[in-house]
């Protein structure tokens, strides 16, 4: 009698001790739960309320600002992997990607001396001074930029009005910026080809 009054005693236990862990489940679920509401909840308030501010003349927050940067480079590292980059990068390719970066990228991108347009300072994000950003990407990486450009950024995707020969171009040269001396930039237009103060790195020549 006392063996099975101690069995069943001991099946109430585990079973109220089972009941006991089924209900701590249930609420650490819910906790979750109602924790994602209340933050999906202040989300859409600061959404409709236009609560964050969006102003050209102020920078984001830091947490944000983290955000946006770990997404974008994390983005542009998965969608640039399986691009292969040409066998070899000529000093041909470098002049006329240069002559088109001098022309058109230069603006927000700047040269060696660092100095972009003024009205570039404006722009939030700042667009990266490639003379030092260029060192940062693999040159199939500064290909993908060029190509289908940044969302939100004012940088456009240049692969709807040019071929990727061009592309390849000017993600050449930026690889080389630098590198790359002021007056050796100051010459980029002239009728001779640029040759680059340095080799064009053979490592950044393959994703």
């Amino acid at each position: 009698m006392e063996n099975d009054r101690g069995k069943r005693s001991e099946k109430s236990e585990k079973k109220q001790t089972s009941h006991q862990r089924k209900i701590g489940w249930v609420s650490f679920g819910a906790g979750i739960v109602v924790t994602l509401l209340v933050l999906l909840g202040a989300g859409m308030f600061v959404v409709y309320s236009g609560g964050y501010n969006v102003a050209a003349s102020e920078e984001h927050r830091s947490l944000v600002r983290w955000a946006l940067d770990t997404n974008f480079h994390r983005s542009v590292e998965n969608n640039a992997r399986g691009i292969t980059a040409p066998e070899t990068i000529t000093s041909q390719m470098v002049a006329e990607g240069g002559e088109h970066y001098k022309k058109t990228c230069a603006y927000c991108h700047a040269g060696p001396d660092g100095e972009r347009a003024e009205w570039a300072n404006g722009m939030r994000p700042l667009p990266p001074a490639l003379s030092e950003a260029a060192a940062e990407w693999e040159i199939n990486e500064v290909f993908w930029l060029a190509k289908h450009g940044v969302r939100l950024s004012g940088m456009p995707a240049f692969g709807e009005t040019h071929d990727d020969q061009a592309l390849w171009n000017i993600a050449a040269f930026v690889k080389t910026l630098p590198a790359l001396a002021p007056e050796e930039y100051e010459g980029i237009g002239s009728t001779e080809p640029l040759e680059p103060s340095t080799p064009f790195p053979e490592a950044s020549q393959t994703p």
